[in-house]
């Protein structure tokens, strides 16, 4: 989803070819409020928006395909050097952000990295994240949680997607989302991307269950 034709016929002819046919582009609009509907009628794994599209604007097609289609992975991307954008889009329901570059197969790498369930940020973007996700009192945060609770926590901080949480855990796919999205309210962050930074700030992976 992106209002400039030139860098989406880019994207649509080198990501088949870098990808051995791995990844295949199955429908581009430059509206944003044609975003949701063309995600579920394609069914797409990964949809690419731009956060910088006209009026209703990126953000809110991400919220849109989160809402219509809860397990796609959204790729927020941007031209501009804007953190708080970003950190919109990701609050929006984006699990990555990629600032768009001049060279195009730049972006080949991170958005089969998202197809294999990571999430990607630029490395400023995510120490302003983790600067900015943790209250002053953020280390007395896991001893608020239960053990099963912070397991969780460490299955987001690595990034684990939903299915293969449900898998671990033992429940349903939708138990799975039910408890990611009680554990983020918990935590009062609204993102993986942020549950995943305030980890890291806490020193949750150094915690040892008692």
């Amino acid at each position: 989803m992106d209002d400039h034709p030139l860098f989406t016929r880019g994207l649509s002819l080198l990501l088949p070819e870098v990808s051995e046919g791995r990844v295949r582009v199955v429908g581009t609009t430059d509206d944003a409020s044609a975003a949701a509907a063309l995600v579920q009628r394609f069914r797409a794994d990964v949809a690419v928006v731009d956060v910088q599209m006209p009026p209703p604007g990126g953000s809110r097609a991400i919220a849109a395909i989160r809402r219509v289609e809860p397990a796609v992975r959204v790729v927020a991307m941007s031209g501009m050097a804007d953190e708080d954008a970003a950190v919109e889009a990701l609050r929006a329901g984006a699990s990555s952000f990629l600032p768009k570059t001049a060279d195009p197969e730049a972006l080949v790498e991170p958005l089969l990295a998202v197809l294999d369930g990571w999430s990607v940020l630029p490395e400023a973007l995510l120490r302003h994240l983790i600067e900015r996700a943790a209250p002053t009192d953020g280390e007395g945060i896991p001893g608020q949680l239960t053990a099963d609770e912070r397991r969780l926590w460490r299955l987001i901080a690595a990034g684990v997607g939903t299915m293969d949480i449900a898998t671990t855990l033992h429940v349903s796919e939708r138990t799975a989302k039910r408890l990611v999205a009680h554990l983020l309210r918990r935590l009062r962050v609204s993102s993986r991307v942020e549950a995943a930074a305030l980890a890291g700030r806490v020193g949750l992976d150094q915690r040892a269950e008692a």
